[in-house]
């Protein structure tokens, strides 16, 4: 073998973000002029760099050249000892190829970030917010969670006081805010507090400095301020209407009362009342005679109004739900895009009208479940009804007042022009921008000039 190789021996400790250099040397002990070239492998190569990157040594002849490693500073970089391997492979003989192998160790390094959402909260019962913590350090990270600047007046409490955080992840926890009295009615009162974020450092390790949340709970009174004004005014309209009535409306019905109480209304209902009267006797004067005619008062039992038991027909007139004359119909639908990007716009139709029927359309529910990016159009047959960009939002719901009327045979559609794929949390990256869109509204039968 004419080309060898060796490297420093002297120990390599880079931090993520930092710079850590290590010299190789190369001696030729060949006859000949010899160049050799220099690749980086192992988990250390896509961080590591050889300046230069081929050495041109005449015969006895020693070069140098220094390996340059730059660990990014992200979650990604994983401390401890990591293997570098460095081929040296001669130009006129590869199978004379030198493999240098050492360790390389990269140290642990923490970042913490963190949010409070919202910042301030206004409410008669408590507030409620969420503190984000994120670590983008390279290991795991205990924070502790609590709460300063409160007054004596209101009382935080975390749920939980301690969040674990692996490394490039996010957590939630739960900061409650309570008043210690309540305030019925009056001006709302402010209190200002912190949310501070400790890291807990191990053993061995630099302290760092804790994160502060500055935030706010507005007090708001349980009873309302136009709550007075309004009970005043329902007793004012309340004592108006009983004068009214008092004072037009009662006088009135006890003058058309008395009235109707006329000499010959007196006289037609005595008359009535004979009449009733007398017929119950000979009422009772016939069913005497039936009884003791036997078959004749069968008869006539049989002959008497009461045998008829006919019933109304039914028409059998009212409409069903979407039914021309019925009322309208509850309806929806739910459809799926799927896009992959630069493959140009991916259209689907969501619902399209029944012949004969008409829709009105009152919700759109849109969902970006993998926080893709994009552009998301969904049309009718009247032109476009929402254009969306996917970045903007996760879950969207729009409820329109004034439905937006499509008519038979009519379609609404979505298109969906994938950018990039988002990359949820804790599952495998996606090959496809995935977008649902759901429709609500109402469905009935079309008019006749429809």
């Amino acid at each position: 073998m004419s080309v060898s190789a060796s490297l420093d021996e002297s120990s390599v400790v880079v931090e993520p973000g930092g710079e850590a250099e290590l010299p190789v040397q190369v001696l030729n002990s060949g006859t000949t002029v010899e160049e050799c070239r220099f690749e980086v492998v192992g988990p250390c190569a896509a961080w590591t760099t050889v300046e230069p990157e081929t050495l041109s040594l005449y015969p006895g002849a020693t070069g140098t050249a220094t390996l340059t490693l730059r660990p990014p500073r992200s979650p990604g970089t994983a401390p401890g000892e990591i293997p570098l391997g460095l081929r040296v492979v001669p130009t006129s003989e590869h199978s004379e190829t030198t493999v240098l192998e050492r360790g390389v160790t990269v140290l642990p390094f923490t970042e913490v970030t963190s949010e409070l959402v919202p910042r301030g909260s206004n409410s008669a019962w408590r507030g409620r917010h969420k503190v984000a913590v994120d670590n983008r350090g390279n290991t795991p990270l205990t924070v502790g969670l609590g709460a300063r600047g409160a007054t004596e007046r209101a009382k935080t409490a975390f749920q939980p006081a301690e969040l674990t955080v692996p490394p490039g992840e996010a957590k939630f926890a739960t900061l409650t805010v309570r008043p210690a009295q309540r305030l019925w009615r009056g001006t709302p009162i402010t209190h200002p507090f912190q949310a501070v974020v400790t890291p807990r450092m191990g053993d061995g390790q630099d302290p760092y400095e804790p994160v502060v949340l500055d935030g706010s709970y507005e007090q708001q009174a349980i009873l309302p301020r136009w709550l007075p004004r309004a009970l005043a005014a329902a007793v004012l309209v309340a004592a108006l209407l009983v004068g009214f009535w008092y004072a037009l409306l009662r006088p009135t019905v006890r003058s058309a009362a008395r009235e109707a109480i006329t000499p010959q209304a007196v006289e037609s209902a005595a008359k009535q009342g004979d009449k009733e009267s007398g017929g119950g006797q000979d009422g009772k004067q016939d069913g005497r005679q039936g009884a003791s005619g036997g078959g004749g008062g069968q008869d006539g039992g049989s002959a008497g109004p009461g045998g008829d038991k006919s019933r109304a027909p039914s028409d059998g007139s009212s409409a069903g739900p979407g039914e021309p004359g019925g009322p309208a119909a509850p309806t929806s639908a739910r459809v799926q895009v799927r896009d992959a990007v630069g493959g140009g716009a991916a259209e689907r139709t969501a619902y399209t009208v029944p012949k004969g029927k008409s829709f009105e359309l009152t919700d759109i529910v849109v969902q970006n479940p993998q926080g893709d990016a994009g552009t998301l159009i969904i049309s009718s047959d009247d032109g476009q009804l929402l254009n969306l960009a996917l970045e903007n939002f996760r879950d969207s719901d729009y409820h329109f007042v004034t439905p937006i009327q499509v008519a038979a045979k009519g379609k609404v559609t979505i298109s969906v022009s994938c950018r990039e794929v988002g990359r949820p949390v804790k599952a495998p990256a996606p090959s496809q921008c995935s977008e649902s869109l759901f429709l609500g509204g109402k469905i009935s039968a079309a008019k006749a000039d429809d």
